[in-house]
C-alpha cells in the first residue's frame, strides 16, 4: 500500500499530466471531420418523446417491456482532432411495448454533473468520478436499471422512462469502476465482471453482485501495463479474463486524445480462467496469439474440462489511428482453452467481419447452439457500421442464415427474446434498432427468431436516426 507520502506525490503528478492533456484536447487542430461526429454518426441535439408511432406489422402481444439501447453523442461539440468514439457523453434510447402496442420512445442524456448544469438541472446523487456518464451499455441488474461504462466509471441507475436517478458505486466497493459488460449467471442469479480504472496499471477485479444488489465478491487480479478488458464470460466452475494487447498508453492521454489506449505488441496475449471463489493469484493464464477481443457469444466447459469460448476475433485494433477502432478484421472463432497445457487453440466458425455476438442469454456458461451477430463492412473500408446484415448461427450444424435489411439500412446489435419463460433456445424475438439512411429514420424491428430470413415480424418507427451506439437489452415489464 502506498505511504501518504506516495500518494500526494501521485496525485500532484497526476493533475499535471491531466493540465497538459486536457491542453493539447482543446488546442489540437482536426486536419479532416470527425467520421464518428459527421454523417450517421451525428450526434442528436435534444432529448425528444414520441408516442404516437407509425407500427408496421403486428408487435407480439407477449413482449411486455422495454428495449433499451445505450451510446454515445456528445452533449457540446467535442475537438474533431481528438474526439474518439468511445467517448462522449451516454445517451439512452428506449421503446416501451406493451399489449401488442408501442406506447412511447423516449431518447435521454444519461446525467453527469455538466450535462445537468448545462440543462438547469439539480446534479444527481452519488460519488463523482473522471467518467461521469456512462455512454457504453444499459443493464437490468438487482432489480433495477443501470447505465454503464469501463475504465472508472460508475453504474448510474435510471428509471423506466430513462430519467437518471442517482449515482452508485456500491458501498464504495466499487470507487475504481465497473464494467460494460457484467453477465448475470442464470442458473444463481450472481452477475459476474471484469473491472479495470484506467489509472490503475497492475491490477484488474473479478467483482461478483448478488440478486439482493450487494457485492459479494471483488477480487484483486495482477496485470501489467494497463490492459483495456472491454467484456468477460462465465463458465460453470471459471469466470474468463482477457488480458490481450491493447494497454493504456501514457504518450496518447498527455496528447490529448479522449481514448488513452493502444495496440501493443509487447504485451504478452493470454486469457485466464479463474475459479469463481479463487484467489487473483491463482488463476491459471493461457497464451494465446495476439488478438483483440471486445465480445464473446458465450463460453461452456466440456466433459473432460476444457473451456469453449466463441467470440469475435480482431487480428489487430487501435493501431493506425485515434478516432475509432482500426478498419474491421475481424471474424467469429471458436477458443479452446485448455487449463492443463496453458494453452489457446483458435478455430474459425466464420470467416466474415462480424461483431456484438449475442446468445440466449438465459445459456450463458451453459452449452448452446445459437449466436447472433452483426456483419461489418468488407475488410479494407474504414467505417464500422455501415452494413445491412444481421447473422444467425447454429453451433451444432455449423451454418449461417443471413437477414438483410435492404440498401442503406444498417443494423445494430440485436437481442434474443424468449416467446415464454420455458420456450426454446431460439423460440422467441430479435429486437435492435435499424437506421434507414434513405429516409434518416430508424426502426425498431422485431424478428422471429427461427424464421430468420423472413421478413420483420414488426417495426416501430423513430422519426429520426438514432446514432450507432453500442449495446442494449431487453428489459421485461410487469
Amino acid at each position: 500500500m502506498p505511504s501518504p507520502v506516495e500518494t500526494a506525490i501521485r496525485g500532484v503528478v497526476t493533475q499535471g499530466i491531466m493540465t497538459v492533456a486536457n491542453f493539447n484536447r482543446t488546442h489540437r487542430k482536426a486536419k479532416e471531420p470527425n467520421p464518428y461526429l459527421t454523417g450517421i454518426h451525428t450526434p442528436l441535439s435534444a432529448e425528444q418523446t414520441f408516442t404516437d408511432l407509425k407500427v408496421t406489422g403486428t408487435i407480439p402481444a407477449g413482449l411486455n417491456g422495454l428495449y433499451l439501447r445505450n451510446g454515445p453523442n456528445p452533449f457540446a461539440p467535442p475537438n474533431p482532432a481528438t474526439h474518439h468514439w468511445f467517448a462522449g457523453d451516454g445517451m439512452l434510447h428506449g421503446v416501451r411495448l406493451e399489449g401488442g402496442k408501442a406506447l412511447w420512445y423516449r431518447n435521454r442524456w444519461v446525467r453527469s454533473a455538466a450535462i445537468s448544469k448545462a440543462l438547469g438541472e439539480a446534479t444527481i446523487p452519488g460519488p463523482a468520478t473522471r467518467f461521469e456518464s456512462p455512454n457504453t451499455n444499459v443493464v437490468a441488474m438487482a432489480g433495477k436499471i443501470w447505465a454503464i461504462v469501463e475504465a472508472g466509471g460508475l453504474p448510474v441507475e435510471v428509471s423506466e422512462d430513462l430519467e437518471s436517478r442517482a449515482r452508485n458505486d456500491f458501498g464504495g466497493l466499487l470507487a475504481k469502476g465497473f464494467t460494460a459488460h457484467p453477465h448475470e449467471d442464470p442458473l444463481t442469479g450472481e452477475t459476474h465482471a471484469i473491472c479495470y480504472n484506467a489509472m490503475e496499471q497492475t491490477t484488474v477485479w473479478h467483482t461478483v453482485i448478488g440478486k439482493d444488489g450487494q457485492v459479494i465478491r471483488h477480487e484483486p487480479i495482477a496485470v501489467q501495463d494497463g490492459p483495456s478488458i472491454h467484456d468477460c464470460m462465465l463458465t460453470k466452475n471459471y469466470v474468463i479474463v482477457m488480458d490481450l494487447p491493447v494497454t493504456f498508453s501514457m504518450s496518447a492521454l498527455v496528447a490529448g486524445e479522449n481514448f488513452p489506449f493502444r495496440w501493443n505488441p509487447k504485451h504478452a496475449a493470454r486469457i485466464g480462467l479463474l475459479l469463481r471463489s479463487g484467489k487473483g493469484n491463482d488463476i491459471i493464464w493461457c497464451d494465446v496469439e495476439p488478438c483483440y477481443i471486445f465480445h464473446p457469444a458465450n463460453a461452456y466447459e466440456t466433459e473432460d474440462g476444457t473451456v469453449i469460448m466463441d467470440a469475435a476475433v480482431h487480428s489487430r485494433v487501435f493501431d493506425d489511428g485515434q478516432k475509432g477502432p482500426n478498419a474491421p478484421v475481424t471474424d467469429f472463432e471458436s477458443l479452446e482453452i485448455n487449463p492443463v497445457t496453458h494453452k489457446v487453440t483458435r478455430t474459425v466458425i466464420d470467416a466474415a467481419p462480424q461483431e456484438f455476438p449475442r446468445p440466449d442469454e438465459r445459456r450463458i456458461g451453459q452449452p448452446y447452439r445459437f449466436a447472433y451477430t452483426v456483419a461489418l463492412p468488407p475488410a479494407g473500408v474504414a467505417e464500422w457500421m455501415g452494413a445491412t446484415c444481421i447473422y444467425k448461427h447454429d453451433l451444432g450444424a455449423r451454418t449461417r442464415e443471413v437477414h438483410d435489411f435492404g440498401s442503406g439500412r444498417v443494423p445494430g446489435e440485436f437481442v434474443f427474446v424468449p416467446a415464454h419463460a420455458t420456450a426454446g433456445e431460439d423460440e422467441g424475438w430479435l429486437v435492435g434498432y435499424v437506421i434507414d439512411t434513405n429516409t434518416d429514420t430508424t426502426d425498431l424491428v422485431i424478428l422471429d427468431a427461427q424464421d430468420f430470413t423472413r421478413a420483420p415480424v414488426a417495426a416501430v418507427t423513430i422519426p429520426h436516426r438514432i446514432p450507432p451506439g453500442f449495446h442494449g437489452n431487453w428489459i421485461p415489464l410487469g
